[in-house]
């Protein structure tokens, strides 16, 4: 009896986990089967699990299409998240490292004017950073882009949480070799600091690939398109191109699916030794 208690508990949750996989795949399979649609497939009021003919060209006409240039966008949002990720994980590091192990009277309070600036809404900041930028001459450029979006107070948070409990054996053995905190931090502890440095570098390149608003007033030239303004463009008070936007839309996802597939192992990990929720 009690082997067959066990046995439908399992079933029942093995059944439920497929549910739930079902549920969060249908975005999925909208993306690619509207995508290889043609537009009175999409609207069409009849559903049919695929149409009848896969529109395969859709997805060279998206990067053929002469109003948005996709594969720029592409690069530039790839540039951007890269670009992002390593530089706000080399700052917040720093500073979540200096904060939790180098000795200094206002050590807390400065760790405390950091989290305060969480409190701060982004649109309080969002119009004197584009005054800024745009005094820089910044505008419709990388630089624009990339330089304000660097530093992260929440990563800096995580990384001295982190750091607070990194093994202070390690240190005082690099110490004892004669390493100063510079070369403890680059040789000691980024190395086994990995999962967490994987945690939050998935967490900064997944918000910097899906920024909108930053890149649609920064980015105002086409060049300088990202891959979320090129998606907007598809959708317009003039035309509508329903087959483009959702050929975009799967292919633009297929970074992070990449993203997630590599570091997933180091991200489980460093969610669990950072305690992000």
């Amino acid at each position: 009896m009690d082997d067959a208690l066990v046995r439908a508990g399992r079933a029942l949750r093995l059944a439920l986990l497929i549910a739930l996989a079902l549920l969060f795949l249908i975005p999925f399979y909208l993306l690619v089967r509207n995508g290889l649609s043609s537009e009175r497939d999409i609207t069409s009021p009849g559903w049919t699990f695929f149409p009848a003919e896969l529109r395969w060209g859709n997805l060279g006409e998206l990067f053929h299409d002469p109003s948005v240039p996709f594969a720029r966008s592409l690069l530039n949002s790839a540039l951007i998240a890269v670009a992002t990720t390593l530089g706000t994980l080399l700052l917040a590091s720093l500073a979540g490292y200096g904060l939790a192990r180098i000795p200094y009277r206002h050590a807390n309070k400065v760790f405390y004017g950091i989290l305060g600036t969480l409190l701060v809404p982004p649109a309080v900041t969002f119009v004197p950073s584009f005054v800024l930028v745009s005094s820089l001459g910044w505008v419709s450029t990388l630089r624009g882009l990339i330089v304000p979006t660097l530093f992260s107070a929440f990563a800096c948070f995580v990384f001295r949480q982190y750091f607070l409990g990194f093994p202070r054996e390690l240190e005082d053995a690099a110490q004892v070799d004669g390493l100063g905190y510079w070369r403890t931090y680059w040789l000691v502890v980024v190395p086994n600091a990995r999962p967490v440095f994987a945690a939050v570098g998935t967490i900064v390149f997944l918000g910097a690939w899906n920024s909108f608003l930053w890149p649609l007033v920064i980015g105002q030239d086409q060049s300088a398109w990202t891959v979320q303004v090129a998606l907007s463009s598809f959708t317009t008070a003039q035309v509508v191109r329903l087959h483009e936007l959702f050929v975009a839309a799967a292919v633009s996802i297929v970074p992070l699916l990449l993203v997630f597939l590599v570091f997933q192992r180091w991200i489980v990990a460093g969610v669990e030794r950072s305690g992000i929720d």
